[in-house]
């Protein structure tokens, strides 16, 4: 008997049939944008020896996968492939300028979660920092990523959303865009540090996605969540308030 495999995106349901997979791309069984930058088919969910895969067929793009309790994170590469091993997954993946994400549910899946205590309630030091598993992140290092991530916090389902320009997201934070490129520079900096792949090109060199790359960690990771976007007005009423002295 087949596990029931069911992906969701933008509010529809596609079950997955174990003989015949299901592709997802710009021209899938999931057609997910007309899109230029997306291959035509580039993750496909399949069954094979008795367990259920996601793999990336495309030759380009990367996917990011992760359970919904921030516990598990696979960065999927063009050719490889992870089992469907929970029972609920998220992949985040980006094409040219947007970003998309898909949920796929595993009714009966091979593996168990094992319950955990959140690692992003973990505990402030003397300046305010605060510590994301093995990452420590300053309070202005916090509100930048949440001003990436807030078009993807504030929807309600998966589906699609553009990540705010450098000039968008420091105008939101009442920022020149010289501090928030150079606050960008330390996040991506500390993470990559801390083993995230993505945020760099090279030695010496930043990746060119390098904040799609983080938007899809930090979503992936629960290092911001909704409850965070309070901090975005606040640190805007503050920014404003210090102008007008």
């Amino acid at each position: 008997m087949h596990s029931k495999v069911t992906v969701v995106f933008c509010g529809e349901e596609y079950a997955v049939s174990p003989q015949q997979g299901l592709t997802i791309g710009r021209s899938g069984d999931v057609e997910i944008d007309d899109n230029p930058y997306l291959h035509r088919t580039f993750l496909v969910v399949s069954h094979e020896n008795g367990f259920w895969w996601l793999s990336n067929t495309g030759s380009t793009l990367t996917a990011t996968v992760a359970d919904d309790q921030g516990l598990f994170q696979a960065w999927l590469n063009p050719g490889a492939r992870i089992p469907l091993a929970m029972p609920r997954l998220v992949v985040w993946f980006t094409a040219g300028p947007t970003t998309y994400d898909f949920e796929v549910h595993v009714a009966s899946p091979a593996f168990a979660s094992v319950s955990a205590e959140p690692v992003r309630d973990a505990l402030r030091d003397d300046t305010g920092a605060a510590t994301v598993g093995r990452v420590n992140l300053t309070p202005d290092q916090k509100l930048l990523v949440v001003a990436l991530c807030e078009p993807f916090l504030r929807r309600r389902e998966a589906g699609t959303s553009q990540i705010p320009s450098s000039a968008a997201a420091a105008e939101r934070l009442g920022w020149t865009l010289t501090r928030f490129n150079r606050k960008l520079d330390n996040v991506c900096q500390k993470l990559a540090d801390n083993g995230t792949r993505g945020l760099h090109g090279g030695v010496g060199k930043l990746a060119t996605n390098r904040k799609a790359r983080l938007v899809e960690h930090a979503l992936s990771t629960k290092l911001v969540t909704e409850e965070d976007l309070d901090l975005l007005d606040t640190s805007r009423a503050e920014a404003e308030a210090g102008a007008a002295r």
